[in-house]
């Protein structure tokens, strides 16, 4: 089959290349003549494990192209995939969908011939119907389908979820379109892939609802940890007991300094701003991306109390500013948010990360990048982590705290473990969702307090088309004294 995939963007890239691994002859369209040209010699400008080899492959194989016109991208193309950004709008938290209907107009003066076009792009419910529209209007001659196939890819997994997902949903509105659709995702059919047929609006509105509910996982989970670390409990236990009940599942339930990335902040945004718009309060959304940012407020608060109190003239060291592992990706990572912070309130802040150095430069001003955590820790007063790459499982934590002015460890990943740290020399290990660890007595108690969250106002600490964006209300700090 001969598929167009418009954009080459994380979606569009990842998209096209498992496409062509099926055996489809893909072309991948980008206005971008450099960026085409980097993709055409084999070089990727993400990072997402195994996507080079398999799209080396691909084009040593004549199945994958890449263009940056859109005739001839189009030529002889049955199905034509949108998978454009769709960044969160900054007046009222919607999706912008500038690029989605600007790719729409090119396909339609261009096209020449019958083909099925989807949204792969995430798009609010409705926008399938506007497309069509939009579509007739310009071209009343043109004889074409519309469809809606959402993308359901995890960053750092994005092959596995492509070649084995848990499902495929294809929204349509004829048989034509349905057949073509379920023709290109025949190698996962016959695998017993279950494959939904549904209506362009359920469709659309299945992407937000799974994003919705798995950040509902997590802030739940975040909050339960806050409770576990006043009441004794372990997290991690509490996680595996709880997912172990197959109405609940395991996934999405590990606790963290909160979620992040280019799909869970700005798609609950979305979801509950369509909610709003139809005149629906989605109080449990919103509630989840309030509680989402407060969490962070709490992982300031653990860093504060292991710098005794205040970070004014501290040195911090910091594992990881992607917003998960396996990612270059550092847009509305909980690291947006908490560096700034600390770096506001007077803290020196040295960072490693694998892969985020690139775009974590130009989201972090003010840090101090290094190339490993040895570096980084050496003369620091606390140690954090952030994000759970493998390479930091292995550190030498010996080596580490012996280095450290202060060899204090807040692990907002809870990679190590107390006995683990304490016994490699830090006197204090403080991690999610159980009491901290200190081999001294605490000096002081922190309150780390952030204003209520208006949704007609709010906006977190993103980072949308290369610029970053600070919370709209300042996160204050607030050192009290521990009861005698």
């Amino acid at each position: 089959m001969k598929i167009t995939i418009v954009g080459t963007g994380y979606v569009g890239l990842v998209s096209g290349v498992c496409l062509a691994e099926f055996g489809h002859q893909v072309t991948c369209l980008d206005s971008s003549l450099h960026k085409i040209e980097r993709l055409r010699s084999g070089e990727i400008p993400i990072f997402e494990p195994g996507l080079e080899e398999m799209m080396g492959r691909n084009i040593a194989a004549g199945r994958l192209g890449f263009e940056t016109q859109m005739q001839r991208a189009l030529r002889n193309a049955e199905v034509i995939i949108l998978a454009v950004g769709t960044p969160m709008r900054e007046s009222d938290g919607q999706a912008d969908l500038t690029q989605v209907f600007a790719a729409v107009d090119e396909v339609a003066n261009a096209l020449t011939h019958h083909a099925v076009i989807v949204t792969k792009s995430t798009v609010p419910v409705g926008t399938c119907r506007k497309i069509g529209e939009r579509i007739r209007m310009l071209r009343p001659d043109l004889d074409f389908d519309i469809a809606s196939n959402p993308e359901f890819l995890r960053e750092g997994s994005a092959i596995i979820d492509f070649m084995r997902p848990d499902r495929v949903v294809l929204g349509t509105t004829s048989d034509r379109a349905a057949l073509l659709l379920s023709e290109m995702y025949a190698p996962l059919k016959r695998r017993n892939i279950p494959i939904l047929q549904t209506g362009l609006e359920s469709s659309e509105l299945i992407k937000y609802a799974s994003n919705g509910f798995l950040a509902t996982k997590i802030s739940f989970v975040n909050e339960l940890a806050g409770l576990c670390e006043r009441v004794g409990a372990d997290m991690r236990d509490v996680s595996l007991g709880m997912g172990l009940d197959g109405r609940i599942g395991p996934a999405f339930l590990k606790a963290g300094p909160g979620y992040g990335g280019s799909c869970f902040p700005k798609d609950t945004h979305a979801l509950a701003r369509m909610g709003q718009e139809n005149g629906l309060t989605l109080h449990v959304t919103e509630a989840v991306m309030h509680a989402n940012e407060l969490v962070k407020a709490r992982m300031i608060q653990k860093i504060v109390r292991a710098c005794g109190g205040r970070v004014t003239g501290k040195t911090v060291a910091v594992l990881g500013v992607t917003f998960k592992a396996n990612t270059d990706d550092v847009r509305d990572a909980p690291s947006l948010t908490i560096l700034p912070a600390l770096i506001g309130n007077g803290a020196r802040v040295r960072v490693v990360d694998p892969k985020g150095h690139r775009m974590g430069e130009q989201l972090l001003p003010g840090v101090t990048w290094h190339s490993s955590a040895y570096e980084a820790a050496k003369g620091a007063d606390v140690l954090v982590v952030m994000t759970e790459w493998q390479d930091f499982d292995t550190l030498d934590l010996k080596r580490l705290a012996k280095d450290m002015c202060q060899p204090h460890m807040v692990d907002l990943r809870n990679i190590f473990s107390p006995a683990s740290a304490t016994t490699a020399g830090f006197r204090l290990y403080d991690a999610i969702g159980s009491k901290a660890n200190w081999v001294e007595a605490p000096q002081t108690a922190v309150a780390v307090h952030m204003p209520p969250m208006d949704l007609s106002v709010y906006t977190p600490a993103t980072a949308l088309n290369g610029q970053s964006r600070p919370l709209a209300a300042p996160i204050q700090m607030e050192v009290s004294k521990p009861a005698p």
